[in-house]
């Protein structure tokens, strides 16, 4: 480590500036506690402006705020990516959060009293807690057999990917039929041929952008945070498939796909001579592959004994209680279906914050309640763009 770094104690240092950390950056400052923000981007929301350029979440905005600040606009439209961006951002300018940008954590380790958290900065930071909230949606799942594809096919990630503009001529086969699997066939639909490969992972049974079914969109929910949890037998039974395989379609439905002429295929199984073979033997005819497979989240730089032999942190609800002053938040099904959700977030880090304050024990600093000078709760003075 370099004599020239600066060291710096913080009672609490929350790791990642997205939803999850934000949402615990509120309750923190609710509850009095010193704590900073160390975010990767150089600008609050950079997570989100990153992603493919026609994103739009795949809730309505009337589930898209955060603690203490709804999001502006239409309740029912759906914000698109960097109106979602520009949320975050104000969100934490409302709250008043202290967040660091462009600070990307390398190691947190145990020095046998406190946390080190080392940066690729100049600065380390000791601490009595840390946060983590770094985003489950961290490193690319691709299988191993892609090495083996014809160097002619075009080949993507989702998460490089911006546009169609991005892919060769032709025929472009997306792996992966979940939410961002069908939501990018069916952009691609209006250009080329499109084949969906992957199980259906089914769908909710209405259109949730329809007036008439504004009544069932809040049931869906309640049942992603209160019925849908590992507390109950039918949340136990799903956290299984939702960790291994994807959540019900929402917002594009399977009927938008055949209209628009997506054809479904069998599961990707492999390559044989340089072209991907599904589950049925067919060998399609493709120009380019888009894999869809869903993320893993990275926990390299975490230099602590807190994972079981899946990688998972032995945690309950976000809690380590093998490492007391460790947590975690964001994490997909953490809690509940909703715990890596917009909606869902807050309630995990309420839960955390909680749990850290009543640990930590001394009096906190001058309790101040985050978004003191709050503008209105449809977002005027926050510069978010209606949804």
């Amino acid at each position: 480590m370099s004599s020239e770094q600066r060291h710096e104690h913080i009672e609490t240092v929350v790791v990642g500036g997205g939803q999850a950390g934000l949402a615990t950056g509120y309750h923190l400052a609710r509850s009095g506690r010193p704590f900073v923000i160390l975010e990767t981007g150089g600008r609050i929301g950079d997570c989100w402006r990153e992603r493919w350029d026609s994103l739009r979440l795949f809730s309505p905005a009337r589930f898209d705020g955060l603690p203490g600040l709804p999001y502006p606009g239409d309740d029912w439209s759906f914000p698109t990516r960097d109106e979602f961006a520009d949320y975050l951002q104000a969100y934490a300018a409302w709250a008043e959060l202290p967040v660091r940008t462009g600070v990307r954590v390398r190691r947190l380790s145990y020095d046998g009293t406190r946390y080190v958290v080392e940066t690729d900065g100049e600065s380390t930071y000791t601490a009595d807690n840390v946060v983590v909230a770094a985003g489950y949606d961290r490193l690319p799942k691709v299988p191993d057999f892609a090495a083996e594809l014809d160097p002619d096919v075009r080949q993507l990630h989702a998460v490089s990917y911006r546009g169609p503009r991005q892919l060769a001529d032709g025929t472009v086969l997306v792996v992966g039929a979940g939410n961002s699997g069908a939501d990018i066939a069916l952009e691609l639909s209006a250009s080329r041929r499109v084949l969906l490969s992957g199980p259906h992972p089914g769908q909710i049974p209405w259109r949730i952008e329809r007036r008439v079914s504004w009544a069932l969109t809040p049931v869906l929910f309640f049942l992603f945070r209160h019925v849908l949890t590992v507390r109950t037998p039918m949340g136990r039974k799903l956290r299984p498939r939702v960790l291994a395989h994807s959540a019900p379609l929402i917002r594009v439905k399977s009927g938008d796909l055949k209209a628009a002429g997506v054809e479904r295929v069998a599961r990707t199984a492999g390559v044989r001579d340089g072209r991907l073979e599904l589950a049925d033997g067919t060998r399609p005819e493709v120009a380019n592959v888009l894999w869809c497979t869903g993320f893993r989240p990275d926990v390299s730089w975490i230099d602590l004994d807190v994972f079981d032999a899946d990688g998972e942190p032995v945690q309950r609800r976000g809690v380590v209680e093998g490492r007391p002053g460790l947590y975690f938040v964001g994490r997909l099904f953490q809690y509940a279906m909703a715990s890596s959700m917009i909606q869902g977030v807050g309630r995990d880090a309420e839960f955390v914050v909680r749990h850290l304050a009543g640990r930590t024990g001394r009096a906190p600093v001058a309790a101040r309640a985050a978004g003191s000078r709050k503008p209105s709760a449809r977002g005027a003075g926050t510069g978010v763009s209606p949804g």
